[in-house]
């Protein structure tokens, strides 16, 4: 048995706090962990002989520092070209696991890097008893035990029972309030969770028999693949012209062979900030708080503070969510339209929809503390033996003070070390290198001015992470 990971969601129903470079599943949103790794450890205890994780080309570096940090060791990380959808990008998976597994039919656990499990205890029983129903050729696909008429989840009509599990009458889209109240009345319906398990050949072989144009489209990305260390890339162009489908529509709606594992487990999705209001435990008022959070008269309420000081007075049923350089205030029954404001900060180009303050490098951190016309200035923390790529800016110039540390500098013809309060200067258009070679974190404060200071002012001539010159470095 293989998990596969999908990683490549945007989460913008979650914004601030998910942005599109660092969107929900790589922030630690119900805990400690952040979601991509809760999802892998839930799988300790589980007979899993290797985790695959799908991402698309610009978190691969995240995925990896992250699986990294929390001791996980992955198979393989799966580079989607383009967003295609979960069919396409399960079906890379499927090929990737018959190519490398000894099996000749491994079984595939497919989840969300995103979704919040409680009661891991019960997931994990779920999974033995879906393994039954994979061997025998079924395509299974958990269902969640519904505790309320939830009309934010499609839903599962079940139909005769087999072993553990049920065959799937009917997949149902979203329904209206009423409509849901009659499902939870029946008590014959699940709320579609989006996790599967299915053998790899047995899912091609449907993929195949119902949308053969994306079964083609995915064996022909896959045979055009390279690996790269950890990533595996597809063929772009194939890739591209694939269709984009759920493996919902695709396959499970199609396929005689659907049957529904029940599963009771503390589930949520966590689309919307409401989510996260239903699931935790509020206080004597209702409300959920995080952070630095003072409320008065202030009712059945989800507040986060991540950076500072957030007071509420005379609230009820609201959404306050603090980042480090945006606030969202809400109507807590209309956080599905969060998106509505992340399609507006697309139309204005603004940063705040693809970017936090601290933006995440291969190499390390920055936070952007000030900037105005013609100047910018920049925190860079760059981890013990890391190193940004060997570059050169054609419009500005900067200065580097290092706060704490030790830093390697490429400058010009020059090879220098600097230590803590030591400086240096870099000419627009001087080649040059910053590198940690010390054993702690290196801190430095980056100045830059000029004409232009967008992060595509690079030419790169060397980069050990492998990336294009147009990336941000």
């Amino acid at each position: 048995m293989y998990a596969v990971v999908m990683a490549g969601g945007s989460g913008s129903r979650l914004w601030p706090a998910s942005r599109g470079r660092f969107p929900k599943q790589f922030l630690a949103i119900t805990g400690e962990k952040t979601m991509l790794q809760e999802t892998l450890a839930r799988l300790h205890g589980v007979a899993i002989d290797g985790s695959t994780v799908i991402c698309n080309e610009e978190h691969r570096f995240i995925v990896a520092q992250q699986a990294q940090e929390a001791g996980e060791k992955l198979s393989s990380i799966i580079l989607e070209p383009v967003g295609r959808n979960t069919a396409p990008a399960i079906a890379l998976a499927a090929f990737d696991l018959l190519e490398q597994s000894e099996s000749s039919s491994p079984l595939m656990l497919v989840m969300a890097a995103d979704h919040l499990i409680q009661d891991v205890k019960a997931f994990q029983d779920a999974v033995m008893k879906a393994s039954v129903e994979a061997e025998a050729g079924n395509l299974v696909t958990f269902g969640i035990v519904p505790e309320s008429a939830h009309t934010g989840y499609g839903y599962i009509r079940r139909g005769e029972s087999q072993g553990s599990a049920y065959k799937v009458e009917e997949f149902v889209e979203k329904p209206d309030a009423d409509t849901a109240q009659s499902y939870l009345d029946n008590g014959g319906y699940y709320w579609n969770s989006g996790m599967f398990m299915f053998a790899a050949d047995a899912y091609l072989a449907e993929l195949e028999a119902h949308r053969p144009d994306i079964y083609a489209a995915c064996k022909q990305a896959y045979a055009e693949r390279s690996r790269d260390v950890d990533f595996l890339r597809v063929g772009t162009e194939a890739f591209s012209e694939c269709p984009d489908d759920s493996v919902d529509y695709a396959v499970m709606e199609k396929t005689s062979k659907a049957v529904v594992v029940p599963l009771s487990a503390g589930w949520s999705d966590v689309g919307a900030w409401s989510s996260l209001w239903e699931v935790a435990d509020g206080n004597d008022d209702g409300n959920v708080v995080s952070g630095d959070v003072l409320t008065h008269n202030t009712r059945n309420s989800y507040i986060r503070a991540e950076h500072r000081l957030v007071a509420t007075v005379g609230l009820s049923d609201v959404v306050v969510v603090e980042s480090n350089d945006a606030v969202l205030v809400a109507d807590k029954h209309q956080v599905q339209d969060v998106k509505k404001i992340v399609e507006q900060l697309k139309l204005e180009g603004r940063n705040e929809v693809l970017h936090h303050r601290h933006v995440h490098r291969p190499w390390g951190v920055y936070d952007s503390i000030d900037n105005g016309e013609r100047y910018q200035v920049k925190r860079i923390t760059v981890n013990p033996g890391a190193k940004l790529s060997v570059q050169m800016h054609h419009h500005r110039a900067e200065h580097w003070i290092v706060v704490s540390g030790t830093a390697k500098v490429t400058n010009g013809d020059k090879e220098i070390m600097l230590t803590e309060n030591q400086s240096t200067y870099i000419p627009v258009g001087v080649v040059h290198a910053l590198e940690n070679p010390g054993v702690i974190p290196l801190e430095l404060i980056e100045v830059q001015s000029g004409s232009y200071l967008g992060e595509d002012d690079i030419v790169r001539f060397e980069d050990r992470y492998g990336r294009a010159p147009a990336e941000a470095k």
